[in-house]
């Protein structure tokens, strides 16, 4: 289990009660005093850049531009995305970020073949200090190289002012026009998808 930050709506305890143990949960540091009444096996807290491998399969903590406070008295927890990697395959996933140079880096130092970004939550334009939209979404594809781009984050719940079937139509839009759509990857609850 990948927690990418204590927010609500990413870090919810009674959805994660509910998961069949013995699991290990990896976070951020600082948060995983949160975890540790859920009924994980193991709860594993990662600094930027620092990895965790188990068996096959390794994950590293990477930087993003949100911030991780649960409440609003709260200021000191981690938060960041993830690099998932098995057998030479890499998936990004960025958690919640904005825009910042940190996909450069990204891109370079862990090469991800696939990239779950975010795209909701980015009105007002306030928001995007924390959050992006589909056209920051786009231009942090572009700076990690990778192969898919599957967007997350929008639809689920009400977190912003746009309407919430509009990021997807946004991307879309969007990726048409930049020639994008073939490496596009809209996921259906429920439904598999081979990459």
């Amino acid at each position: 289990m990948l927690l990418t930050h204590a927010h609500f709506d990413h870090f919810h305890k009674p959805s994660l009660r509910k998961l069949p143990a013995p699991k290990i949960a990896v976070m951020p540091w600082g948060v995983g005093d949160l975890a540790h009444d859920l009924g994980f096996g193991r709860v594993i807290e990662l600094q930027t850049w620092e990895s965790f491998s188990h068996g096959e399969w390794k994950v590293t903590l990477t930087p993003c531009k949100h911030w991780g406070a649960r409440t609003l008295h709260d200021h000191h927890r981690g938060f960041g995305g993830f690099v998932l990697e098995h057998h030479g395959r890499r998936v990004y996933h960025a958690g919640d970020s904005a825009y910042s140079d940190c996909f450069k880096e990204i891109g370079r130092r862990c090469a991800p073949e696939i990239a779950l970004l975010p795209i909701g939550a980015y009105y007002p334009d306030s928001f995007r200090n924390v959050h992006m939209g589909p056209d920051e979404a786009i231009a942090v594809f572009r700076d990690l190289g990778a192969k898919w781009f599957v967007p997350m984050h929008y639809g689920s719940f009400k977190l912003s002012f746009e309407e919430m079937d509009a990021p997807p139509r946004w991307l879309k839009q969007i990726a048409q026009q930049e020639g994008l759509s073939h490496q596009l990857k809209m996921l259906e609850e429920g439904v598999p998808q081979v990459f």
